[in-house]
């Protein structure tokens, strides 16, 4: 009869979402890094191609804006604005919306820098391709229900992600690609689901709590 080995690490480890958060952290620092070396490679700060990609992404903002999207305040915002039109990089126009307030927008310098700071995350798209065919799709699952929670807990900025968006259905196909998108009218498989999405209309927040609890247990 084989030998019954004791289970020497249930007793003798961290508990496992402490690891993960650990590896989490090791990722953090990886991205700083990385972000601060790309920037000091294009004469920028990792604040400032931040302002650049999203302005990139999502067409002009105001200062306000902006700052809401990066999760920074408004006077670090400002800061890094102020830099980036003394570069050549942005430019302001009145906002139409709102007399006292300025659009920010770039030139083509701006969108010339902006390309290269769109490289900068890369290096993590090639770490996550080590992850295989079935890994990826719950890791981005994974992914989505971390940062619900956090928005959730006011400790990260709203992300325009599909589960709090009121085009997005929940399980409600059979087969490989369970949810559906009704803004483009299409199935969508977990590897599908946005995180950042330009088209995501916020629910409202009884619907976003009614598609979580339908989400979540499929996810």
């Amino acid at each position: 009869m084989p030998r019954r080995l004791p289970i020497y690490f249930d007793d003798h480890s961290e508990p496992l979402e402490r690891r993960i958060a650990v590896g989490l952290h090791k990722l953090a620092l990886a991205m700083k890094h990385q972000a601060w070396t790309k920037a000091n490679d294009d004469g920028l700060s990792p604040t400032q191609g931040q302002v650049l990609a999203t302005l990139a992404a999502e067409g002009e903002l105001t200062g306000t804006e902006l700052a809401e999207r990066l999760g920074l305040t408004l006077p670090t915002t400002s800061d890094a604005v102020r830099v980036l039109v003394d570069k050549g990089a942005l430019v302001k126009s009145p906002d139409p919306r709102h007399p006292r307030a300025s659009l920010l927008g770039l030139t083509a310098h701006g969108r010339s820098l902006a390309r290269k700071v769109s490289t900068w995350p890369d290096f993590l798209a090639a770490a996550v391709g080590e992850l295989g065919d079935d890994e990826r799709p719950a890791f981005l699952s994974g992914l989505v229900k971390m940062l619900r929670s956090l928005q959730t807990q006011g400790l990260i900025p709203t992300s325009r992600m599909c589960v709090t968006c009121r085009f997005f259905e929940p399980d409600v196909h059979d087969g490989p690609m369970p949810h559906h998108c009704a803004f483009v009218d299409a199935p969508m498989a977990t590897g599908h689901l946005r995180l950042d999405c330009a088209e995501h209309d916020e629910a409202d927040a009884a619907r976003r709590d009614a598609v979580w609890r339908r989400f979540a247990p499929r996810a």
